[in-house]
Protein backbone atom coordinates (compact mmCIF):
# COMPACT_ATOMS: atom_id res chain seq x y z
CA UNK A 1 0.00 0.00 0.00
CA UNK A 2 2.63 2.58 0.99
CA UNK A 3 4.52 1.64 -2.31
CA UNK A 4 1.53 2.68 -4.36
CA UNK A 5 0.98 5.83 -2.45
CA UNK A 6 4.53 6.84 -3.30
CA UNK A 7 4.42 5.63 -7.13
CA UNK A 8 1.07 7.74 -6.98
CA UNK A 9 2.48 10.76 -5.19
CA UNK A 10 5.57 10.89 -7.80
CA UNK A 11 2.99 10.15 -10.47
CA UNK A 12 1.01 13.37 -9.38
CA UNK A 13 4.60 15.63 -8.71
CA UNK A 14 5.58 14.39 -12.80
CA UNK A 15 2.20 15.62 -13.73
CA UNK A 16 2.37 19.16 -12.15
CA UNK A 17 5.88 19.50 -13.67
CA UNK A 18 4.89 18.95 -16.97
CA UNK A 19 2.20 20.99 -16.76
CA UNK A 20 3.90 23.61 -15.54
CA UNK A 21 6.51 23.24 -18.42
CA UNK A 22 4.16 23.74 -21.07
CA UNK A 23 2.17 26.82 -19.32
CA UNK A 24 2.87 29.84 -21.48
CA UNK A 25 4.84 32.69 -19.39
CA UNK A 26 2.85 35.61 -20.00
CA UNK A 27 4.71 38.65 -19.47
CA UNK A 28 4.98 43.02 -20.40
CA UNK A 29 7.70 44.79 -21.86
CA UNK A 30 7.67 48.26 -22.19
CA UNK A 31 9.11 50.64 -25.47
CA UNK A 32 8.95 54.31 -26.04
CA UNK A 33 7.08 55.86 -29.13
CA UNK A 34 8.18 59.32 -28.05
CA UNK A 35 9.70 61.63 -31.21
CA UNK A 36 13.26 61.97 -29.77
CA UNK A 37 13.86 57.90 -29.64
CA UNK A 38 12.05 57.85 -32.81
CA UNK A 39 13.27 58.22 -36.85
CA UNK A 40 11.61 60.84 -38.64
CA UNK A 41 9.90 59.90 -41.91
CA UNK A 42 9.67 62.44 -44.60
CA UNK A 43 8.97 66.02 -43.84
CA UNK A 44 6.05 67.53 -41.88
CA UNK A 45 3.03 68.21 -43.81
CA UNK A 46 3.03 72.22 -44.44
CA UNK A 47 -0.98 71.83 -44.16
CA UNK A 48 -1.28 70.40 -40.73
CA UNK A 49 1.77 69.66 -39.34
CA UNK A 50 1.48 65.62 -39.49
CA UNK A 51 4.86 63.35 -39.67
CA UNK A 52 5.26 60.03 -39.57
CA UNK A 53 7.91 58.38 -37.31
CA UNK A 54 9.33 54.93 -37.19
CA UNK A 55 10.00 53.68 -33.53
CA UNK A 56 11.94 50.35 -32.24
CA UNK A 57 9.94 48.00 -30.57
CA UNK A 58 10.34 44.33 -29.73
CA UNK A 59 11.75 41.07 -31.12
CA UNK A 60 12.40 42.95 -34.56
CA UNK A 61 8.97 44.79 -35.33
CA UNK A 62 8.88 48.54 -35.93
CA UNK A 63 6.29 50.52 -34.28
CA UNK A 64 4.93 53.22 -37.10
CA UNK A 65 3.25 56.30 -36.10
CA UNK A 66 1.65 58.45 -38.59
CA UNK A 67 -0.20 61.63 -37.80
CA UNK A 68 -2.32 63.73 -40.49
CA UNK A 69 -5.39 66.38 -39.72
CA UNK A 70 -4.43 66.16 -35.89
CA UNK A 71 -5.30 62.32 -36.14
CA UNK A 72 -2.39 59.58 -35.72
CA UNK A 73 -2.48 55.82 -36.56
CA UNK A 74 -0.01 53.28 -35.08
CA UNK A 75 1.17 49.99 -36.60
CA UNK A 76 3.60 47.53 -36.09
CA UNK A 77 5.50 45.06 -38.25
CA UNK A 78 8.69 44.00 -39.51
CA UNK A 79 9.79 47.03 -41.48
CA UNK A 80 7.89 50.34 -42.21
CA UNK A 81 6.88 49.09 -45.46
CA UNK A 82 4.88 45.69 -44.19
CA UNK A 83 3.52 48.14 -40.96
CA UNK A 84 1.91 50.67 -43.37
CA UNK A 85 0.11 47.57 -44.97
CA UNK A 86 -1.51 46.51 -42.05
CA UNK A 87 -5.38 47.52 -41.05
CA UNK A 88 -4.10 49.05 -38.25
CA UNK A 89 -2.16 51.83 -40.50
CA UNK A 90 -6.21 52.76 -41.83
CA UNK A 91 -7.67 52.94 -38.39
CA UNK A 92 -8.21 56.06 -36.77
CA UNK A 93 -10.44 57.63 -34.29
CA UNK A 94 -13.28 60.87 -35.66
CA UNK A 95 -11.84 63.39 -33.45
CA UNK A 96 -8.54 64.28 -32.70
CA UNK A 97 -6.46 62.30 -31.29
CA UNK A 98 -3.21 61.03 -30.06
CA UNK A 99 -1.09 58.65 -28.08
CA UNK A 100 0.74 58.24 -25.40
CA UNK A 101 4.66 57.77 -25.70
CA UNK A 102 4.75 54.03 -23.71
CA UNK A 103 3.96 51.10 -25.31
CA UNK A 104 3.09 47.70 -23.36
CA UNK A 105 4.00 44.55 -25.16
CA UNK A 106 2.49 41.24 -24.28
CA UNK A 107 4.58 38.70 -24.47
CA UNK A 108 3.96 34.66 -24.24
CA UNK A 109 7.53 32.75 -24.09
CA UNK A 110 8.94 36.18 -24.89
CA UNK A 111 7.29 36.75 -28.20
CA UNK A 112 5.07 39.45 -28.72
CA UNK A 113 1.12 39.10 -29.20
CA UNK A 114 -0.17 42.06 -28.72
CA UNK A 115 0.52 45.99 -27.83
CA UNK A 116 -1.91 47.84 -25.28
CA UNK A 117 -1.26 52.03 -25.51
CA UNK A 118 -2.79 54.27 -24.06
CA UNK A 119 -5.18 56.78 -26.91
CA UNK A 120 -5.90 60.30 -25.89
CA UNK A 121 -9.33 61.87 -28.03
CA UNK A 122 -10.48 64.81 -27.84
CA UNK A 123 -14.22 65.20 -26.63
CA UNK A 124 -16.23 67.75 -28.63
CA UNK A 125 -19.55 68.08 -26.63
CA UNK A 126 -17.41 68.94 -23.17
CA UNK A 127 -15.30 71.91 -23.58
CA UNK A 128 -12.68 72.85 -21.18
CA UNK A 129 -13.13 76.25 -19.20
CA UNK A 130 -11.20 77.59 -22.40
CA UNK A 131 -13.38 76.13 -25.13
CA UNK A 132 -11.54 73.61 -26.04
CA UNK A 133 -12.37 69.99 -26.37
CA UNK A 134 -11.89 68.00 -23.09
CA UNK A 135 -9.42 65.12 -23.80
CA UNK A 136 -10.68 61.59 -22.59
CA UNK A 137 -8.26 58.02 -22.13
CA UNK A 138 -9.13 55.06 -23.70
CA UNK A 139 -6.73 51.94 -24.09
CA UNK A 140 -6.06 50.31 -27.47
CA UNK A 141 -5.61 46.74 -27.46
CA UNK A 142 -4.18 45.57 -31.01
CA UNK A 143 -2.88 42.16 -32.10
CA UNK A 144 0.16 40.99 -33.55
CA UNK A 145 1.38 39.12 -36.60
CA UNK A 146 1.86 36.18 -37.48
CA UNK A 147 -1.54 37.25 -38.91
CA UNK A 148 -3.00 41.09 -39.83
CA UNK A 149 -2.42 44.00 -36.61
CA UNK A 150 -5.78 45.43 -35.87
CA UNK A 151 -7.67 47.14 -33.02
CA UNK A 152 -9.16 44.24 -30.82
CA UNK A 153 -10.44 46.07 -27.72
CA UNK A 154 -10.98 49.33 -26.10
CA UNK A 155 -11.06 49.69 -22.44
CA UNK A 156 -12.39 52.96 -21.11
CA UNK A 157 -9.87 54.12 -18.51
CA UNK A 158 -12.40 56.91 -16.92
CA UNK A 159 -15.16 54.46 -16.70
CA UNK A 160 -12.58 51.37 -15.03
CA UNK A 161 -10.51 52.04 -12.49
CA UNK A 162 -9.09 48.69 -13.28
CA UNK A 163 -8.08 49.50 -16.70
CA UNK A 164 -4.39 48.63 -17.31
CA UNK A 165 -5.49 44.95 -15.52
CA UNK A 166 -8.74 45.03 -18.14
CA UNK A 167 -6.44 45.72 -20.99
CA UNK A 168 -3.78 42.84 -20.45
CA UNK A 169 -6.41 40.40 -19.85
CA UNK A 170 -8.30 41.19 -22.98
CA UNK A 171 -4.43 41.01 -24.88
CA UNK A 172 -4.33 37.65 -23.32
CA UNK A 173 -7.39 36.13 -23.97
CA UNK A 174 -8.55 37.87 -27.45
CA UNK A 175 -5.88 39.07 -29.65
CA UNK A 176 -4.15 35.80 -30.58
CA UNK A 177 -7.35 33.94 -31.58
CA UNK A 178 -8.76 37.46 -33.24
CA UNK A 179 -9.65 37.72 -37.23
CA UNK A 180 -9.19 41.08 -38.12
CA UNK A 181 -11.83 42.13 -40.63
CA UNK A 182 -14.32 39.38 -39.54
CA UNK A 183 -14.47 39.54 -35.46
CA UNK A 184 -16.33 42.19 -33.97
CA UNK A 185 -13.99 44.69 -31.73
CA UNK A 186 -14.79 44.48 -28.36
CA UNK A 187 -15.46 47.38 -25.60
CA UNK A 188 -13.99 45.47 -22.12
CA UNK A 189 -15.24 46.51 -18.88
CA UNK A 190 -18.02 49.39 -18.45
CA UNK A 191 -18.73 51.52 -21.19
CA UNK A 192 -17.75 54.97 -21.54
CA UNK A 193 -17.47 58.12 -23.66
CA UNK A 194 -14.30 57.88 -25.62
CA UNK A 195 -14.70 53.85 -26.90
CA UNK A 196 -16.34 54.47 -29.95
CA UNK A 197 -14.37 52.08 -32.00
CA UNK A 198 -11.69 53.46 -34.66
CA UNK A 199 -12.73 54.28 -38.58
CA UNK A 200 -11.27 52.39 -41.17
Amino acid sequence: MKCATFATAIAAFVGISLGQADAEMISSFYTSTAPKDCRMVGKPSEYDGGATRVCPGRSGFVVLISEGDLRETVSVGRNRQTAAKEPAAQAWFGPFSSTAHTLEWRTADGNPFAIIQRWLIADNSEPDKDGRPATRSILAVTRLPPGAVCHVAYVDVTANPNANDLARQAADDVARDFTCGKDELKTIGQSGRTTAPAKR
